[in-house]
């Protein structure tokens, strides 16, 4: 995985509800875990911006109730800093469910922004955007 080009904060705790940004079905999902997450012996996982992660749908369509997907954090809440200086922030928690483990989005489209940050590491994902913060 590429690394990002921000001073990302994790800002997304395990079991934390998300909401879902593309239009795969699903719509609320509970945060299993963090792929690939490096950790300190003791303290729990959390997720940053751009982060694989592993997801639980809660509510959604019901072929996708209860199943586990790998998704992309598109948003979050917590405040990051960028190179440049600049803080971002956005209104919501959002992940955006994946396909496969190459990094396929399972949706066409993406509603509301997404991370610069997301076009650096996952450019397939990024395509899909409305528009890119």
């Amino acid at each position: 995985m590429k690394a990002i080009s921000a001073k990302a904060t994790r800002g997304v705790n395990l079991g934390a509800q998300l909401t879902v940004a593309d239009n795969s079905g699903a719509r609320l999902v509970r945060l299993v875990s963090v792929k690939k997450g490096k950790g300190k012996k003791g303290r729990q996982m959390s997720a940053k911006i751009a982060d694989w992660v592993k997801v639980s749908v809660k509510r959604g369509i019901p072929e996708m109730k209860g199943k586990v997907f790998d998704a992309i954090i598109v948003r979050i809440k917590k405040p990051y800093k960028r190179k440049d200086g600049e803080r971002v922030t956005f209104e919501d928690n959002a992940v955006a469910i994946l396909k496969d483990e190459k990094g396929n989005p399972k949706g066409t489209q993406i509603k509301g922004p997404v991370a610069r940050e997301i076009l650096e590491r996952w450019p397939q994902v990024a395509k899909i955007a409305n528009f890119v913060y």
